[in-house]
């Protein structure tokens, strides 16, 4: 780690860990670099600079002391959009109207222009609708933040002028003549230590990294007073590229939803919906993001985002969740889009996962995840399943307990069947596709089944394609992984050692195990692949028996797990 005093000429110098002061007209500059200090940093007069450049960041250790002083850290970063486009923000530094050891708001009249390596002015702002490259003019009438809202008319006005607390995001609309580039330098008083802003039990804040460092959204997302706070899934707000017009009715965009597990540190993303693609790879001419822009572990300075609130309480940010990790490493994005190793996710063999594609008319598509490993349960999942951030007009999704999730998780079997929720607002063509699939075996079917009409279409060899009515299709489509023919094969009983009886005139199923073979679960499916009974605690006795009385009359497979093998047996219940 080094670091650049300059007084006359420059000097090289290790940094300790420790405070660190910058008095009078002198400044620390540097580049590519991490500027660690252990306590606080003191930038006493209004000359002292910290420049970070090329990647450099300050990261600050467990000290409480606060950052004092009234000099400026100076940090840049680029937008992505163009004049009629939203990026969300959350500021790395605040005002330095006061010298205290307190965080100070943000105010967007705190942004200039760089004009040389530490050269700047301040930017200029308009209340025209445009903001323009050169010299930089940003539109203040597209400056807001959200703070405890489920809808669009909840957002508050922040304008130029308007305080932003330490922590909170922001809304700007990029510049006209950057080619969605625009170069921002953020002047002002770091922001340091533990940082909190309130959220509400079902409604959205928009928040972000308040830093000049990147976060590490792990830390974040898994730090006991956020987990339980918040769902643990951050959305990303992405606007169609090359936006042409400022009227709400003609914005098109959407949130990408991330989360990360623990234990695995097992990445989950998926993007805001995005343009359908024809056969040949052509886009359709909807105007929509293309589905690449992505979100990866380690925030950057300045980006924000959205977070769900799950009780009444505050979202936390601290020193502890800052990490030195360049944006210019594969996992961390000012959300934009990704060459295709960056969406590269290395997942362990015993994690398997694959994305479904719904694409609506040939208009748009919704990719839903679907996250397969022992460690998943019934319920809620953090870190591996994200909530819906909306459902649109014609939207698909995976539920449960009637909420809307675009990644799910459970623990893997065969005969799982995945209800997929399909939603439309006017007749017109959905089709089913496989986004991608990663750690399943090449024999192994993915279906999409059809209940209405009794199809299933196996995703990896084919699209499934049908025409729906207006409503909302909530029992109609499933993904399994085993047709009834499939179901219907029995395996061999071992003879003598195992068998299976069913006994309608009492209604049980009774297993005779008279080698008291180890059996480690009993599995009772119907033919349509869904289990209607399950034991998965040890069994040893020399007899079974399982009450079928409530079971609608049909052919049912009884499967029986020991140890080392699997048998089944197809079985008549009468009631």
């Amino acid at each position: 780690m080094k670091w650049y005093l300059s007084f006359i000429g420059v000097f090289c110098f290790q940094l300790a860990f420790s405070q660190l002061t910058v008095k009078n007209a002198t400044f620390i500059y540097s580049d590519s670099e991490v500027i660690f200090v252990g306590d606080d940093l003191n930038l006493i007069d209004s000359e002292s600079k910290l420049y970070l450049r090329n990647d450099a960041q300050l990261v600050q250790g467990s000290g409480t002391s606060g950052n004092t002083g009234i000099g400026e850290l100076s940090v840049q970063q680029n937008g992505t959009v163009n004049q009629y486009a939203y990026n969300f923000w959350c500021s790395p530094i605040g005002n330095v109207d006061i010298n205290d050891n307190n965080n100070r708001a943000f105010r967007a009249n705190l942004f200039d222009e760089s004009t040389g390596v530490i050269s700047s002015i301040d930017a200029q702002f308009t209340s025209g609708n445009d903001g323009v490259s050169n010299p930089l003019t940003i539109s203040s009438r597209w400056i807001y933040t959200f703070e405890f809202g489920t809808d669009v008319m909840e957002w508050s006005f922040a304008g130029a002028s308007g305080d932003i607390s330490s922590g909170l995001g922001f809304t700007m609309k990029g510049t006209a003549g950057s080619n969605e580039n625009q170069l921002y330098e953020f002047r002002g008083k770091p922001n340091n230590g533990t940082i909190t802003n309130s959220v509400l039990d079902g409604e959205f804040t928009l928040v972000g990294n308040p830093y000049p460092s990147a976060l590490d959204a792990f830390d974040f997302i898994h730090d006991p007073d956020n987990v339980s706070s918040i769902t643990g899934d951050l959305h990303y707000w992405e606007q169609a590229p090359n936006a042409s017009s400022h009227n709400l009715a003609d914005y098109l965009g959407g949130y990408a939803t991330y989360t990360i597990s623990n234990p695995g540190k097992i990445e989950s993303f998926v993007p805001a919906t995005f343009t359908s693609f024809l056969a040949d790879g052509t886009a359709t001419n909807f105007i929509a993001g293309t589905g690449e822009r992505v979100a990866r572990r380690y925030i950057p300075i300045g980006q924000g985002f959205m977070v769900e609130g799950i009780a009444d309480g505050v979202v936390t940010v601290k020193n502890s969740h800052r990490e030195f990790y360049k944006e210019s490493d594969s996992d961390s994005f000012f959300f934009r889009s990704a060459s295709s190793s960056d969406t590269a996710n290395n997942l362990p063999e015993d994690f398997k996962r694959f994305r479904i594609n719904v694409d609506f008319d040939q208009v748009y598509t919704r990719q839903l995840l679907m996250n397969l490993h022992n460690t998943a349960t019934d319920g809620f999942d953090y870190g591996l399943e994200g909530k819906s951030p909306g459902v649109l007009n014609s939207d698909a999704y995976w539920t449960q307990d009637d909420v809307p999730f675009v990644i799910q998780a459970f623990d893997y079997d065969d005969s799982l069947s995945i209800p997929l929720i399909v939603k439309v607002d006017n007749q017109q063509i959905i089709t089913f596709n496989i986004g991608d699939i990663q750690n399943f075996d090449d024999s192994q079917s993915i279906y999409i089944h059809d209940i209405e009409t009794s199809n299933y279409i196996d995703l990896r060899t084919q699209d499934y394609s049908v025409n729906l009515s207006s409503g909302t299709y909530s029992d109609r489509f499933e993904i399994v992984f085993l047709t009834p023919e499939t179901l219907s094969v029995e395996i061999p009983l071992p003879n003598e050692t195992l068998s299976i009886s069913q006994f309608n005139n009492r209604s049980q199923t009774v297993i005779n195990n008279p080698q008291l073979l180890d059996i480690t679960a009993v599995r009772i499916v119907d033919i349509n692949g869904r289990i209607v009974n399950e034991i998965t605690e040890p069994l040893n006795d020399s007899e079974i028996t399982i009450t079928t009385s409530a079971f609608t009359s049909g052919v049912y497979i009884i499967h029986v797990r020991t140890r080392d093998r699997e048998f089944s047996k197809k079985v008549i219940i009468s009631n």
